[in-house]
């Protein structure tokens, strides 16, 4: 398969650049067919706009035929890693940090600011405003990992927003919303591009905007967004079905993260 039939291909199963859901991408591939390897090595190098990703010393494009270029060498040297990872068949499922990187290019970069919109608009209904009124061991574990977060978004950004018990929607003060969007770096495509990802994960402005600032890992950021659903994982189980979407969503979770720790 030549490169050209390829990206034609990688652009049928990017779908819409804005949208980020790895369940969805998986059960439209639930039979996909891969085409082979067409290159040795992937690397990084140095070149107009930025660090390129090159296939064999030939510099690749996004699906929108746009130079698959990053800000910095590490994440230049992240994405030839995933393609460097595929074996005799290119697997695209495979290569998370390459499709946001993609997404982030062709639908981000050329006008971040609606994408800024949709990260904000989430801070309207944000998780970690919505309290449990019961059991006790949920209510305290809600607390301990998302009360941290509201006092470092007073303390730092001077956002103060209501908190509301079970699902009784409370209108946010708009200056709570105004200093979240302050809080996103204006024009920065690829930073607000990764957040975007990580607040569509988490339903959480909050919880994306404090990974972008540094103020929670990864890993403490899945941990917030997912009090909800270990809790009912301890009472209940798991389902399979339920563990490869959680998976899912883990994998494109610690994409988005590695972009911003590599910007």
């Amino acid at each position: 398969m030549s490169k050209s039939a390829f990206e034609d291909w990688f652009d049928k199963g990017q779908q819409d650049p804005a949208a980020y859901d790895p369940i969805a991408t998986a059960r439209v591939a639930a039979k996909p067919v891969f085409p082979k390897r067409f290159y040795t090595l992937a690397s990084a190098g140095e070149g107009e706009g930025g660090w390129r990703l090159l296939l064999d010393g030939r510099p690749a494009k996004t699906p929108g035929r746009n130079p698959l270029a990053f800000p910095t060498q590490a994440l230049g040297e992240a994405v030839a890693e995933e393609w460097n990872a595929q074996a005799e068949f290119i697997d695209p499922r495979r290569m998370p940090i390459t499709r946001i990187a993609n997404s982030i290019i062709d639908g981000v970069a050329p006008d971040p600011g609606p994408v800024a919109d949709d990260i904000v608009k989430y801070a309207g209904t944000d998780l970690i405003c919505y309290r449990a009124d019961g059991p006790r061991t949920l209510v305290e574990r809600q607390a301990a990992l998302w009360d941290p977060i509201l006092a470092w978004a007073r303390d730092e950004l001077g956002a103060r927003p209501i908190l509301s018990e079970g699902v009784m929607h409370v209108t946010q003060p708009e200056a709570a919303i105004a200093a979240l969007r302050r809080a996103l770096p204006a024009g920065d495509g690829w930073r607000i591009g990764a957040t975007h990802v990580v607040t569509t994960l988490t339903s959480s402005a909050l919880v994306a905007i404090a990974l972008l600032h540094g103020r929670l890992t990864a890993g403490e950021a899945w941990a917030a967004a997912h009090v909800d659903e270990d809790f009912q994982m301890s009472q209940w189980g798991e389902d399979e079905e339920a563990a490869e979407r959680r998976a899912a969503r883990l994998t494109e979770m610690t994409a988005a993260a590695k972009v911003l720790a590599c910007l």
